[in-house]
């Protein structure tokens, strides 16, 4: 299945990278399912509480570590806006 391939590469990507834990899986595959909501466009426009209701986490704190990580390990390219009122932008690598 072509829906499945992304999820599938993230896991054969961090399959030995000791440094994503299940916090950041969780956000990842929120990440895609959002954006197999939106037709799978890249890159995505989001609000960090629409991906920390997909992926469970209630914990801002929490939520931006792990995203910011997932930047950093180069799983997606985060544009964080400092306006609360605008959604932050996530590419996916092709």
């Amino acid at each position: 299945m072509k829906t499945l391939k992304p999820l599938s590469d993230f896991f054969k990507a961090i399959e030995k990278d000791y440094r994503i834990s299940i916090t950041h899986i969780g956000i990842y595959a929120a990440l895609l399912q959002f954006r197999a909501e939106k037709g799978f466009v890249n890159p995505i426009e989001v609000y960090r509480y629409e991906i920390m209701k997909l992926a469970k986490i209630t914990g801002p704190v929490t939520y931006h570590k792990c995203i910011r990580e997932l930047n950093e390990y180069g799983y997606i390219s985060y544009l964080p806006k400092r306006n609360r009122n605008q959604r932050s932008t996530i590419y996916f690598p092709i």
